[in-house]
């Protein structure tokens, strides 16, 4: 078939056609034989309502239409999770979609969710341009927040060789090669240099194959490896690395810039120092501050050479590149020409040690002038004056000086002498042990004489830390990725190359150095004994000059390169807002450059150079370089055995068992090179993890510590099911049910303080709320209401989960909540929850009704519950109780919660200073000594300390006080169930039964000396039955419930004794002038007593008493934890349950009622 086009509808305005204009809408359509919408450059779908004819442009009937535009919108959706979406490049970017018409039938089925899900055809048309980032860009996840569109780039067109090869050989190879090499060569020997070499090499290539694994699981924008490393671990780890691996490349700097005036002041112009030393034993000292001074100079300059413009470095970095590579050339030819033509650099011997010969120009002791014998230079060094008969040095005397060259040639068999590692402490003079000597060195004078001697002690893990950042440099292709054509081809292909290129490089070169070069001369490491000269200059063809030039270079690009990456690796962190005090990091000039950033790494730098050492430097930045690589492997072994979804690497040639094994060798090198300077930047590491933990910003990037976080905590959950959980290990777990208004703001805060402090930060906590309704209209309540908890735990510092149900019912909504909160094995097996302290004001009765039989399901559940009375009233977790005491009045057994929860309040500073104690009701046959001795050494047995009072309750006739209690009791819960009242009503009357409960207690006080006489005609044996003291507790023992039922059967004869006054008041009382008559007749306000449920009668009787010994014992308590009686089982009397409470609790401030699980909850055993 031909091509199709379709255009755009224009609409009245003519805006439709601009837009069309300006988003090349003509597009050729590739659909043309399905009649499926599509297009390119943000155009996708624009089919029309009908099939258009072949060759024919559809245009719409109505221009007046809107035509639907694709885009994404970050408003929560209608019947989503009302979080928006991942940032992604492919969605939630509506720059590219506004161009995107939907118009026609085509897509009818899904033109709801256009404004959610995009058509396939944006979304791959997006993913075309991704990759368009340059370098230096914001990540993809933030660059829809970044305000402004950015300017259109060139497609990057740089390949494997230039891209990725390049940039790794030159940063691979470089100062270490060059001034150290052929010392670590003679010192450490041929073998042991090797296994320096390969160790360090393979621990590399691991890591760069772990590497390889994660660049080419996803596209890898700029920041490189602390991208892949944050990305991979998470916000924490990432950090943590991506400042060490940012700290390494700050100190590799320094190294660099000590590199460069180290072959500036020793080898091209050593007249140019600053300090010289008038002593030998000052050399050291002089060349460290010349160090010093010069390094901190050239650090300024390149610091304004990168402020001034980057791009200036990067057309230098080939010229760099090529100084590197024309060096090594060099000594490969050097190496060929020693085979036929050893290059003259001849060493002078005393005896088997090594002479520097600066100084002199002839290695004799005399020489014949003239048929006269006359003394040298190197005379007058060892002796008091230049006369034959002068006092000289013992060894002087006794040895002859020879010569011996220097550079003996590949064929010569030097090899076999240099195998071996040679050693030694500080100032231990460089010998040749084939050589004749005789005599005793006196190390107080060699010290002054001109010997080639060790500047530092060493050994072979120094050499280790020394050698590692010569192999550093592999992830420049990866910090490139962005300007890469193919990154996931190119990075893999690149870096390994460059690893395997450069490690042929340094062993080759072990084994060449070692079989070119003399012993003595490749242990000399600044060449004191062939005047000065680089050694590794020496073996080089043509010059020296070519080594010294092209190294001085090197050094020179290697550090302008470390002074450009490290501030944008910086910049890059501050701008992921990981690290909050490093933000002012992420702002720079104009054009983006990190100009505070810069700032602080010239700082950094300054403290390395400072240190002037290049030997002291190395091992620093060693050991950060090699945490970056132990978290490069770590996080590429955890990604392949967690098997994420998501891990797909196109780099198939990983295992993690090789990642493992990097793993396991930088942790070794780390620690074998220098365990101090690795114990320090552990310390480091750890300590930034634990400050972004505590205060850096939330971040979810999918990392690889939360899917083990997932997997470790799904085997601890069936573990914990597996078997039930020991009482030792027994705390509460606890279900917090908290009151929302109706603006979904928590009602009572206090109650989550008192969870952290009950808690302290322990095993699980759950927080839950129930709203009415369906979730389909209360979705957006329900989230706000869970935000609004979240928001006041966090401010009350209680750590766990939210859990808001939306249910038709509150009723049903609790109900589901603690039969289906918690997972596995970690389920809660307490519950927390308020007083419903407005329950007589409630219009609806179900508040009350609600808590009761959340008290009953609690109770089925086998769970705990812990009821707060008066919880604004508890301390917050600001507050430091100052002497006080908890209370804990255990009238019956609950499995020893009331003994566990008082100490672990204990253990939060709020309750920290509160002594416990515990009081327990004994009855009339009970020996309230022997109670008292028992309980002492329970607790004794317990470990809890608490003192320990017994309180004797004895058989008391019922007082008429009780009897009114019930009676107001029962006449309220009558009339609320005959009437239907008006609210005003309503109010009215509980107002008035309120008054008459508090005038009847005055009457109580007043006339104690006139109570009424009650006398009982029941038989003993009845009078015994009931316990006045004992709570009505769900699990009273059958013959308390035979007991109960014959009480119920036979009901009791009151006789009662009435004085004048009292007969008086009752008849007054009868009725009032402006009260209701409606309600008055009701009932009269004189009934019988003895048609009072006795039932009721005993229990107010018991909560009436206990509440008097409570409040006389504990009402200036700070906590008062008492046994919780458990509702009747006749659900006919729960109104009488809740007030037999309020009862019980009058008097008191902060309250906490107690009902244990049925389970032992504390043990004596260990």
């Amino acid at each position: 078939m031909g091509e199709r086009f379709v255009v755009v509808p224009v609409d009245a305005s003519g805006t439709g056609a601009r837009e069309a204009e300006r988003s090349d809408s003509i597009v050729p359509d590739p659909a043309s034989d399905t009649g499926g919408s599509g297009g390119s450059n943000g155009c996708a779908g624009t089919a029309g309502a009908q099939e258009p004819l072949e060759d024919s442009v559809f245009e719409p009937q109505d221009p007046d239409v809107a035509v639907p535009i694709l885009k994404y919108s970050r408003e929560p959706n209608k019947y989503g999770d009302g979080v928006p979406k991942e940032n992604s490049p492919f969605i939630n970017n509506t720059d590219h979609d506004k161009g995107n018409n939907y118009d026609g039938t085509n897509m009818a089925l899904f033109e709801e969710e256009m404004d959610s899900n995009p058509m396939v055809s944006s979304l791959l048309n997006k993913l075309a341009n991704y990759t368009n980032l340059s370098q230096g860009a914001f990540e993809h996840e933030e660059a829809e927040d970044e305000g402004p569109k950015k300017k259109a780039v060139k497609s990057p067109q740089m390949g494997t060789f230039m891209g990725v090869y390049l940039p790794c050989l030159q940063n691979i190879l470089g100062v270490i090669l060059f001034l150290r090499l052929t010392w670590i060569v003679g010192t450490a020997g041929i073998l042991e240099s090797l296994v320096i070499v390969g160790l360090c090499c393979s621990c590399t290539m691991l890591t760069a194959i772990s590497m390889s694994a994660i660049a080419t699981n996803g596209v890898v924008p700029a920041g490189g490896s602390y991208y892949m490393i944050s990305r991979s671990l998470g916000p924490e780890f990432g950090g943590a690395v991506g400042l060490c691996f940012y700290l390494g490349t700050t100190f590799a700097g320094s190294m660099y810039i000590l590199g460069t005036i180290e072959i500036l002041l020793t080898y091209i112009v050593p007249k140019a120092a600053i300090f010289e030393a008038e002593r030998k034993e000052d050399e050291a000292g002089a060349l460290l501050n010349n160090m010093r001074v010069y390094g901190t100079l050239c650090l300024i300059l390149m610091a304004i050479v990168v402020f001034v413009g980057v791009k200036y470095v990067n057309k230098l970095a080939l010229v760099f590149l090529a100084c590197v590579i024309l060096s090594i050339l060099a000594i490969y030819a050097g190496v060929i020409k020693t085979i036929f033509d050893p290059p003259d650099f001849p060493v002078c011997m005393l005896g088997n040690r090594t002479l520097q010969n600066q100084n002199f120009d002839k290695c004799l002791k005399t020489e014949i002038i003239g048929n006269e014998t006359v003394t040298t230079k190197v005379w007058r060094l060892f002796c008091d004056g230049p006369e034959l008969n002068a006092t000289c040095d013992e060894y002087f005397v006794n040895n002859n000086i020879t010569l011996i060259q220097g550079i003996p040639g590949l064929t010569s068999g030097v090899i076999s002498e240099n195998m071996w590692s040679k050693y030694g402490p500080l100032n231990m003079l460089v010998e040749n042990k084939k050589l004749s000597s005789f005599g005793e060195s006196d190390p107080a004078q060699d010290m002054y004489r001109p010997y080639v001697v060790n500047d530092i002690t060493t050994f072979f893990t120094l050499l280790v830390g020394i050698y590692f950042p010569s192999v550093t440099g592999i992830m420049a292709g990866s910090n490139r990725s962005g300007d890469l054509r193919d990154a996931q081809k190119s990075i893999p292909i690149g870096t390994i190359l460059a690893i395997a290129t450069t490690s042929f490089i340094y062993i080759s070169s072990v084994v060449l150095f070692g079989a070119c070069i003399e012993g003595v001369l490749l242990r000399d490491k600044f060449g004191d004994s062939v005047k000065g000269n680089l050694v590794i200059g020496t073996l080089s063809w043509p010059s020296p000059w070519v080594i010294v030039i092209g190294s001085f270079f090197s050094c020179c690009g290697a550090g302008l390169q470390s002074l450009t990456g490290a501030p944008r690796l910086l910049q890059a962190i501050a701008r992921d807002g990981i690290v909050p005090f490093l933000q002012v990091f992420g702002h720079g000039k104009a054009n983006g450059e990190p100009t505070y950033a810069l700032l602080l790494t010239a700082g950094i730098c300054e403290i390395g150079i400072l240190i002037a050492s290049l030997d002291s430097v190395a091992p620093i930045l060693s050991m950060f370089f090699l945490m970056c690589y132990l978290f490069v492997n770590l996080a590429c072994a955890l990604q392949t055995l967690l098997r994420t979804p998501n891990w797909r690497p196109r780099f198939k040639y990983y295992h993690w068992a090789l990642s493992f094994l990097g793993m396991s060798l930088c942790l070794a090198i780390m620690f074998i090179s220098s365990w101090y300077y690795a114990i320090i930047a552990v310390l480091i590491a750890l300590c930034i993890y634990k400050y972004i933990e505590y205060r850096g910003a939330e971040k979810e990037w999918g990392d690889g510590i939360r899917g083990l976080s997932l997997n470790a905590a799904r085997y601890a959950l069936i573990r914990l099911e597996d078997a039930p959980l020991h009482t030792k290990n027994w705390r509460p777990q606890l279900l917090v049910l908290l009151n929302l208004d109706s603006d979904q703001a928590v009602k009572h805060p206090r109650l989550l303080s008192f969870t952290t402090q009950l808690k302290a930060g322990k095993g699980l906590t759950i927080v839950g709320n129930v709203i009415e309704g369906t979730y389909l209209t209360k979705e957006a309540e329900a989230k706000k209401a869970e935000q609004n908890i979240k928001a006041v735990m966090a401010a009350e510092r209680t750590k766990g989960f939210c859990h808001v149900v939306v249910s038709s019912n509150l009723r049903d909504g609790v109900s589901h909540l603690i039969q289906a909160a918690g997972l596995g094995g970690m389920k809660h097996n307490t519950v927390l929850m308020s007083w419903p302290g407005t329950w007589r004001q409630a219009n609806d009765p179900q508040s009350w009704r609600n808590f009761i039989e959340t008290v009953r399901e609690t109770t089925a559940a086998h769970q705990a519950l812990l009821v707060a009375k008066n919880v604004d009233s508890f301390p917050t977790n600001q507050d430091r109780l100052g002497e006080g005491t908890i209370d804990v009045w255990w009238v019956v057994h609950d499995g020893g919660m009331l003994m566990l929860l008082p100490f672990l309040l204990r253990q939060h500073k709020v309750w920290r200073k509160c002594k416990m104690r515990i009081f327990t009701v004994a009855q009339m046959d009970d020996n309230s000594i022997q109670m008292k001795k028992d309980l002492q050494m329970f607790l004794y047995h317990l470990r809890l300390d608490a003192e320990v009072e017994v309180v004797e309750m004895h058989d008391n006739d019922i007082s008429a006080f009780t009897y009114e209690k019930t009676l107001v009791m029962e006449q309220r819960s009558q009339m609320l169930k005959q009437m239907h009242l008006s609210k005003t009503e309503r109010e009215r009357e509980i107002q008035s039964i309120t008054d008459e409960s508090r005038s009847s207690i005055r009457r109580k006080n007043q006339d104690a000396a006139e109570n009424l006489n009650l006398s009982r005609q029941s038989s003993s044996m009845e009078d015994n039955q009931e316990d006045e003291a004992q709570l009505i507790h769900d699990r009273n023992t059958a013959s308390h419930a035979a007991v109960n039922d014959k009480a119920d059967t036979t009901l009791d004869q009151v006789h009662m004794t009435w004085t004048k006054d009292k007969l008086l008041t009752e008849r007054n009382r009868t009725r009032e002038a402006n009260a209701s008559v409606a309600v008055r007749d009701l009932f009269s306000m004189k009934p019988e007593w003895e048609n009072l449920n006795q039932s009721n009668v005993r229990r107010m009787h018991t909560a009436v008493k206990l509440n008097e010994v409570v409040v006389n014992k504990s009402q200036g308590a700070h906590l008062v934890l008492l046994n919780m009686p458990g509702p009747p089982k006749n659900k006919g009397g729960d109104e009488n349950y809740m007030e037999f409470l309020e009862v019980l609790l009058e008097g008191l401030n902060r309250v906490l009622l107690v009902r244990g699980g049925g389970r032992e909850v504390i043990t004596i055993y260990f």
